[in-house]
C-alpha cells in the first residue's frame, strides 16, 4: 500500500525584511545602490547650493570680493566720472586699453562681473538674515535657563553665608538683578533666581547685517533712477540743466528725463594757488570756481565751487573734478573775414597741464582750415625741446601743425571735437618745404601760406570740468553706513551675561548659604569684575 504525497505547497516570494522597500520602491532602491559615493540628485544639489550661497562664509567672502572689485574703480579712470582721464589714459597706455576694454574696467560699477557679486551678496544676505531673525525672535520670547545644579563647580562663582531666610534671600536677589536684567519665572519651590542680559548684542549683529542691505539698496536705488553727466565749462559760460548742454550724459536704467531739475549756473571766475617752492613745487593746491547760480524764476545766488564741497540744487549735485586752459584763438580767412573765434579748450596730458588740442574751421575760404597741436602753459626750451615747466599760464604758447582741405566735417558723421580727420586734408608747408607750424603767443598773429588767411592768439582762458548727477538713494545708503556704525557698536560693547543665585539653608542649619555664578557668553574675560561688584551688593541687601 502506498502512501499518497502531498501536495508542493504554491511557490511565494520570500518575505522581505521590516524597512526593506517594496515592489513600488524597487527602482528606487536600484537607483540607490547605483549612485557613485558623492553624487547629489538636483534637490540635493539645489539645497547644498542654496546654504553654501546663504552661509555667513559666504557673505563675508562676498563683502571681500566687492571691496576688492571696487579697487580699479578707484584706481583706474572712470567713463562715467571723467570720461577726458578715460581719453589721456587710453592714449597713454595703447597696448592695455584692448585688455580694461574687454574687462570692462573703465566702467566697472555698471560691468556684468561687478554687478553679479553685488546681486549674490545681496542674496547671500537676505538668505543669512532671514534665518536669524527667526531664531533671535524665539530666543527674546525665551526665559532665561535654570539655574545648574552645581553652582560651586562653574568657572566664576562665590558663597557666603547669611541669618536670612532663603526667601528672603531670594527676593532680595531678584531686586539687584532685576534693575539690568531679565529674570526666570520660578515656582515656588525653586531655590534659586536666574537673570540674563545683553539680547541686543545679537540684535547689533542683525542691525549691521540688515544695513548693509540698507546701503546696497540705496547705491541700487541711485544707480537705476539717478544720472551723471560730465561738460567742460569755460570761464564766462553759462550752463543750463537739459541733455544738449552735456558733453557725456549716463542715466539709470529707470531714469525719466522729467526727473531733471530746472536750473542753470554760470562760471563767473576760476582760480589756482599753485605752489611755487618747496618740495611739491609746480603743484596746485587749492581750486576754486565763483559760480551764480538760480533754480526757475528765483534770484540768481552765489557759490563758491570746490573739490569735495559740491553745489547742491535741488537735489542735484554739481562737482569740480578738473581744469584746464582754453586758448582763445581767431581765424580770418583768405578775404580778412573773422570766420573762426572763441575759447577752444585743450585737454591736459599730464600734471604740468601740457595739453593737446584741435581747432577746425570748416567755412573758411577758399579752403577749410584745421589746426592741431600743444600748448604749453609755461613754456620753455631745453636741450632744444620744447617743454613746460609748470602749470600755471606764465608763459603761454601754443604750437600747432596747420592743413587745409576736406576735414571730414560735411559727410554727416558724427566727429569728436578732439579729433582731426586728416586723411583727405593736406598740410601746409612753408616756403623751404618744412611742415607749416603756427607758434604763437598772446597777442601773436600768424599768416597762412597759400593766401588762406590768419591765425591769432587773443588770449587764455580757463576751463572747469565739472560732474552733474542725481542720486536719489544717497540718503538712504547714508542711513544705512548710520544703522550699521550703531548695529557694530552694539554687538562689540554690550556683553551677554547670566546670572544665577541660590539660597538654601546651611548644613549646620544656623542660617542660609547663598551661591552666586557669572557666565559670560562673549568670552570677554570680565566675569571676574562683575562677580565682585554684584557681591557687595548682595550682601548689603541681606543685612
Amino acid at each position: 500500500m502506498t502512501t499518497p504525497r502531498r501536495p508542493s505547497p504554491p511557490l511565494r516570494s520570500p518575505e522581505r525584511r521590516r524597512g526593506e522597500p517594496g515592489p513600488s520602491g524597487d527602482s528606487a532602491a536600484k537607483r540607490d545602490s547605483e549612485r557613485r559615493p558623492g553624487e547629489l540628485t538636483a534637490r540635493e544639489l539645489g539645497r547644498w547650493t542654496w546654504r553654501q550661497i546663504t552661509s555667513m562664509r559666504t557673505a563675508l567672502l562676498l563683502l571681500l570680493l566687492l571691496a576688492l572689485a571696487a579697487i580699479p574703480g578707484s584706481v583706474i579712470p572712470q567713463a562715467d566720472v571723467d570720461s577726458l582721464a578715460v581719453t589721456r589714459w587710453k592714449d597713454q597706455h595703447p597696448k592695455l586699453t584692448p585688455i580694461y576694454q574687454k574687462l570692462d574696467l573703465f566702467s566697472v560699477y555698471s560691468s556684468p562681473w561687478f554687478s553679479a557679486v553685488y546681486l549674490l551678496l545681496v542674496l547671500s544676505l537676505v538668505g543669512c538674515i532671514i534665518p536669524r531673525l527667526l531664531v533671535y525672535y524665539r530666543a527674546l520670547r525665551a526665559q532665561p535657563p535654570a539655574a545648574p545644579r552645581h553652582l560651586t563647580r562653574m568657572p566664576v562663582q562665590a558663597s557666603y553665608t547669611t541669618e536670612q531666610a532663603p526667601a528672603d534671600v531670594l527676593e532680595q536677589a531678584r531686586g539687584v538683578l532685576g534693575r539690568r536684567h531679565r529674570l526666570r519665572a520660578t515656582g515656588d519651590g525653586d531655590d534659586y533666581v536666574a537673570a540674563e542680559r545683553g539680547y541686543l548684542r545679537e540684535a547689533g549683529n542683525l542691525v549691521f547685517h540688515l544695513s548693509l542691505l540698507v546701503v546696497l539698496a540705496g547705491v541700487a536705488m541711485g544707480s537705476l533712477w539717478g544720472y551723471q553727466g560730465g561738460v567742460i565749462l569755460v570761464q564766462g559760460t553759462t550752463f543750463s540743466n537739459n541733455l544738449t548742454q552735456y558733453d557725456d550724459f549716463k542715466p539709470g536704467g529707470l531714469f525719466r528725463q522729467d526727473q531733471m531739475k530746472n536750473f542753470r549756473f554760470s562760471v563767473d571766475d576760476f582760480s589756482v594757488d599753485w605752489l611755487k617752492s618747496g618740495p611739491r613745487f609746480g603743484q596746485a593746491r587749492k581750486f576754486e570756481a565763483a559760480l551764480s547760480y538760480r533754480t526757475g524764476d528765483a534770484e540768481p545766488r552765489k557759490y563758491n565751487l570746490r573739490v569735495n564741497h559740491p553745489l547742491e540744487i535741488d537735489g542735484t549735485d554739481v562737482f569740480l573734478i578738473g581744469h584746464g586752459y582754453a586758448p582763445v584763438i581767431t581765424i580770418r580767412d583768405g578775404s580778412g573775414q573773422v570766420v573762426c573765434t572763441g575759447p577752444t579748450p585743450f585737454l591736459p596730458r599730464d600734471a604740468s597741464f601740457l595739453s593737446y588740442g584741435v581747432v577746425k574751421c570748416p567755412t573758411a575760404k577758399p579752403g577749410q582750415i584745421g589746426l592741431e597741436g600743444m600748448f604749453y602753459p609755461s613754456f620753455e626750451m631745453q636741450n632744444g625741446n620744447p617743454v613746460t615747466v609748470f602749470g600755471d599760464d606764465l608763459n603761454p604758447t601754443l604750437s600747432m601743425l596747420s592743413y587745409t582741405g576736406d576735414l571730414g566735417l560735411d559727410d554727416g558723421r558724427s566727429q569728436s571735437v578732439y579729433v582731426l580727420d586728416k586723411a583727405k586734408a593736406t598740410p601746409l608747408k612753408k616756403a623751404d618745404g618744412k611742415p607749416m607750424r603756427v607758434d604763437l603767443q598772446p597777442g601773436d598773429t600768424v599768416e597762412l601760406p597759400d593766401g588762406l588767411g590768419t591765425v591769432t592768439f587773443d588770449r587764455v582762458d580757463p576751463w572747469i570740468r565739472v560732474q552733474i548727477s542725481q542720486t536719489p538713494g544717497k540718503g538712504i545708503a547714508l542711513l544705512g553706513v548710520i544703522l550699521a556704525l550703531i548695529g557694530l557698536c552694539g554687538s562689540l560693547f554690550i556683553r551677554p551675561r547670566r546670572v544665577w543665585v541660590r539660597a538654601v539653608p546651611a548644613e549646620d542649619g544656623t542660617g542660609t548659604r547663598v551661591e552666586v555664578a557669572v557666565l559670560d557668553r562673549s568670552g570677554n574675560g570680565e566675569t571676574d569684575e562683575v562677580l565682585a561688584r554684584l557681591l557687595p551688593q548682595l550682601k548689603k541687601e541681606s543685612q
